[in-house]
């Protein structure tokens, strides 16, 4: 699948226009629908932002692995290192986690 059609169904899966994932990553919403048309190639640093905003990995988007970004890994691989973390990269991680809702 294209990088465009990715970004597209991503877009669809929440709820969110190019608009709104345009503002999101501070750039033009006609940068993000020639992406989605397959008109323009994203830069390294774009490609990264749209993948954070919509939850994934470049990898992803670029069709390097296969599978959507899995948040029960992730929370299960915190799960088993919080007690590794100190109450400060807690309180870090969660911050980070909330910051894109």
């Amino acid at each position: 699948m294209e990088i465009g059609k990715k970004i597209e169904k991503l877009l669809e899966s929440k709820n969110m226009t190019q608009r709104e994932l345009a503002n999101r990553i501070g750039t033009d919403e006609t940068i993000i629908s020639r992406i989605i048309k397959g008109d323009r190639t994203p830069k390294s640093d774009v490609l990264a932002n749209i993948a954070t905003a919509l939850h994934t990995t470049s990898d992803y988007l670029l069709g390097i692995e296969n599978d959507e970004f899995d948040s029960a890994k992730v929370i299960t691989l915190i799960a088993r290192n919080s007690s590794k973390m100190s109450d400060s990269e807690k309180k870090e991680l969660i911050n980070a986690l909330f910051e894109g809702e």
